[in-house]
């Protein structure tokens, strides 16, 4: 007598496997590996931003909805189609810019929804197994406070709204790695970063070393995951001189899960103006035998001041303009750069915006050949 086949309905096995695929992305979402931070680091590959987006801020805007403030720079709205192409491009990290007090009311509470929609996000690009950076960016500019008589009113800000992160994603795994500011530790107003004076260096930098060490502590005190989480400590000004300087300290970390942030984009007429300014005119070409000298000068520097010492390093963001550059130079400038990162240990994140390297709308990259290029340096 032989046993009749249990025949199973397709549609049951669709629903099933569905169902798996979703778990075994739950349980990724929240698996905290024995990895060092140099070695999550190297994980993640080539990176890039999801920039003016949900740190797009500014009274001008009114707005009363998180759509409102998410469209505002020019987004559309995020859709995880968006985030599964940057994966599809061979992108392993997004690092995802947050202004907070967008919509924020009483005591530095986070809204509810804008939390909701920033989580979404990260979910989506957790599920697409990507790494999820995830910060406090300008978001209004009051990081300045910290330099005067507003400081205790802006360290108690900063406490509240990263208890509130810590607690709505003490959950997660090791794919989230939080990064305590953005650009904004830098106070000329205490110690003039262009001039020749060290007159109030020590204040600045201890500034910038208070914050990051209160950002530590936050953290590691939250509980759950977050006592191990891997955490991206801002450099000066995120500048790599800066940073380098005998005066900025890492902070204490009983988990010793710190890399530290650094951001490039050297030399500035070619990377950051389109046009000519009062401080400088348009480069439209890069690539020159000084420019790649210039390029692994500080590339090394940055290595034997962190890596080399064994605290990893991610340039959380390079880039330049396309508008008003020669092509050939946006790519080499990018993908050197890239490579220049790569090949030292460091995770770069390329800073992109909406259309200006990968189209949200046709979620592919623009560039196709840039985007070779890039891929290459993982060979």
């Amino acid at each position: 007598m032989t046993k009749k086949m249990r025949i199973i309905p397709f549609f049951v096995l669709i629903i099933t496997s569905v169902f798996m695929l979703g778990s075994t992305a739950q349980a990724a979402n929240v698996q905290m590996r024995d990895m060092t931070t140099a070695e999550i680091v190297r994980d993640m590959g080539l990176g890039i931003n999801l920039g003016n987006t949900f740190e797009a801020c500014g009274d001008w805007i009114h707005g009363s909805t998180v759509t409102d403030y998410e469209t505002a720079w020019g987004s559309p709205v995020i859709t995880e189609k968006m985030i599964k192409g940057y994966k599809k491009c061979g992108f392993d990290t997004l690092r995802v810019p947050v202004a907070w007090s967008n919509l924020m009311t009483g005591d530095s509470d986070i809204n509810k929804g804008y939390m909701d929609r920033v989580e979404e996000v990260v979910n989506w690009a957790l599920d697409a197994d990507m790494y999820v950076i995830l910060n406090i960016h300008w978001d209004g500019g009051w990081f300045s406070g910290f330099s005067g008589a507003d400081k205790d009113k802006c360290m108690h800000k900063y406490e509240r709204v990263w208890t509130q992160i810590s607690e709505r994603f003490k959950k997660y795994g090791d794919k989230l790695i939080f990064e305590s500011l953005n650009e904004e530790g830098c106070w000329d107003n205490v110690w003039n970063r262009y001039g020749s004076s060290v007159s109030g260096k020590d204040k600045a930098y201890g500034i910038l070393n208070e914050i990051n060490q209160k950002f530590v502590d936050i953290v590691r005190g939250s509980g759950g995951n977050n006592k191990k989480r891997h955490l991206l400590i801002a450099g000066y000004g995120t500048d790599i001189a800066l940073t380098c300087d005998k005066l900025f300290k890492m902070p204490e970390d009983p988990a010793k899960h710190c890399a530290v942030s650094v951001h490039y984009y050297t030399p500035s007429d070619f990377a950051i103006l389109e046009e000519d300014a009062s401080w400088g005119k348009n480069r439209r070409t890069w690539g020159t035998k000084a420019d790649l000298k210039e390029l692994e000068k500080n590339m090394d520097l940055v290595k034997t001041t962190f890596a080399d010492k064994g605290i990893p390093v991610i340039i959380g963001e390079y880039g330049c303009p396309v508008k008003n550059k020669d092509q050939k130079s946006v790519r080499k400038y990018l993908t050197s750069v890239c490579k220049a990162a790569y090949d030292r240990g460091m995770c770069p994140v390329l800073w992109d915006t909406t259309d200006s390297h990968y189209s949200r709308s046709k979620q592919q990259f623009i560039d196709k050949q840039l985007l070779d290029g890039l891929m290459k340096v993982k060979d």
